[in-house]
């Protein structure tokens, strides 16, 4: 543990604040401890929110919310205006509903924005009145990439420590891993064999879900990876409509050749889980897109249709589906954790899909702070303090950090304490990539010879399908693998069952063996 001074100054290391360009496309809005409306001496810390919204969880009466929201909101100049209930969650247990602020006046002094509303209610009718209203969070991805080659002053080579890796001249220890032949996104030849998948297996698969960029084509993941698994006939994340960065590799710029930012990302993902248990089946959804984030909202919606699917699956109802572990490589930083103004949503949902026998597996940042990152900050602390209470019967949040290749040594980008409480190899790591991927970029040389052509190494040709990458993101998949892997047994004794008890039981001593925690 590092000594107290340490640990002070790693926790009030905030993030950099986001470039203009990656928040825009969902109206964000950095949060500023130093400028941000605060009541009872409570102080909240830096986040990335959705402007002029808030999200209310369906747990409360949200006639009484509303009511009080938009009181406060009228003394400011504005109204509320509630937005249907998104279809996918109609009738499910979890999920939220979303108002959106507008301005509701001649004569309005201030923009409408979520963080002043929700302020402005807990000062006026307490806090009890708005417990489960909350921001919608900007949610990050965690690789460490840079985009273009130009530098950090490209729109699409800004980066971000919540999410994209950091400028490659700040400084920042996550800058060198993001750059081409230090860890960054790059093809590599891979020679050895394929995981060894077994045709048939006595019981069944283990199966390891990814919310992600989806996956794109490679012959090792053919037959593997399903990307069909709907929830009542609702589509699970992006509309198939949505342009899928895995299938082309540019869709966020498609005329300055550059592969986007998160290109190959899924993909990437699904072949470290298939590297670490090739016998699993993989459920791929596509949540992230090729360039900047999502709000919270869309998340939350996503994991309110699986835990659905999972509570189906127990009850053995129609339109289940068995997962064994969830592997999620994205998070966001909460403006006041530490007190009651934090809000639950999420760890309800996940402790939910953990009481059904899945374990949730989460990369913790790559930001080299301490500052807690969720939801892999829901994990049993080490030292006892954790933010929420573990819910009786259900399995452990699991964050992982990222290893440097020696296996030794913590990669300095990796987010770290007593709330990271496993690690995995997340630097440099070798994965797939869709053999699709033909960036613009060239070879910085090229010649012919005895009528063969020769060239340097085309930076952005992925047709090999392999690649190295780093960043935490890949350090959870990778022990999502392993923990599915034992989970199966040795010797495919397909002992997996789907009874609830054998299920938790399974885990459980998959956790015990492969993390430091005692569930």
């Amino acid at each position: 543990m590092l000594p107290p001074e340490q640990r002070r100054k790693s926790w009030n290391r905030d993030p950099v604040p986001l470039a203009k360009d990656p928040i825009a496309t969902v109206e964000g809005r950095v949060l500023n401890p130093a400028t941000a409306l605060t009541i009872n001496g409570v102080k909240p810390r830096s986040t990335v929110y959705v402007g002029p919204r808030l999200v209310v969880s369906k747990s409360v009466d949200f006639e009484a919310t509303m009511e009080v929201l938009s009181t406060v909101a009228a003394k400011l100049g504005w109204v509320v205006v509630e937005e249907r209930e998104d279809p996918r969650t109609v009738g499910l247990k979890f999920g939220l509903r979303i108002v959106r602020l507008e301005v509701g006046s001649d004569d309005v002094a201030l923009t409408p924005d979520g963080w002043t509303l929700l302020q402005q209610t807990r000062a006026q009718f307490g806090i009890d009145k708005v417990v489960g209203v909350g921001l919608d969070h900007v949610v990050f991805s965690n690789p460490t990439t840079t985009g273009m080659p130009q530098g950090d002053g490209h729109p699409q080579g800004d980066g971000h420590p919540q999410g994209d890796g950091h400028p490659q001249g700040d400084g920042h220890p996550a800058g060198m891993y993001s750059l081409r032949g230090q860890g960054g996104r790059q093809p590599i030849a891979y020679v050895g064999q394929p995981p060894t998948r077994h045709q048939e297996v006595p019981g069944r698969r283990p199966v390891v879900a990814i919310l992600d960029t989806g996956c794109g084509q490679h012959p090792w993941l053919t037959g593997v990876v399903r990307e069909d698994v709907t929830c009542n006939n609702h589509v699970i994340g992006f509309d198939p409509s949505y342009p899928d960065v895995e299938d082309t590799g540019d869709v966020t710029g498609p005329l300055d050749g550059v592969l986007d930012k998160r290109a190959g990302h899924g993909t990437f993902i699904a072949g470290l889980i298939h590297q670490a248990c090739p016998d699993a089946d993989i459920l791929s959804w596509r949540i992230m897109p090729a360039e900047g984030p999502i709000p919270e909202s869309e998340w939350i919606t996503s994991l309110a249709q699986i835990a659905d699917l999972l509570q189906r699956h127990r009850d053995g109802k129609e339109g289940g589906q068995a997962i064994d572990v969830l592997s999620m490589s994205m998070g966001y930083y909460h403006e006041t954790p530490w007190d009651l103004l934090f809000d639950q949503t999420l760890y309800d949902i996940l402790a939910d899909i953990s009481s059904n026998g899945c374990l949730v597996v989460c990369s913790v940042g790559n930001d080299a702070t301490s500052r807690p990152c969720f939801p892999a900050a829901f994990a049993p602390w080490s030292d006892g303090t954790s933010l929420v209470p573990q819910r009786p019967g259900s399995l452990p949040v699991i964050s992982v950090g990222a290893l440097n290749p020696n296996k030794s040594t913590d990669a300095l980008f990796s987010n770290a304490g007593p709330w990271v409480r496993a690690y995995a190899e997340g630097a440099s790591v070798m994965s797939t990539l869709p053999v699709t991927f033909q960036g613009g970029l060239q070879a910085v040389a090229a010649t012919t010879a005895y009528g063969r052509p020769r060239t340097s190494i085309d930076p952005d040709d992925f047709s090999g399908g392999f690649a190295v990458w780093s960043g935490t993101s890949f350090s959870a998949p990778l022990l999502a693998g392993r923990l599915a892997r034992h989970m199966m047994g040795e010797g495919l004794d397909g002992m997996l069952q789907d009874d609830l008890d054998t299920a938790n039981a399974r885990a459980r001593a998959a956790v015990e063996a492969l993390t430091d925690i005692t569930p």
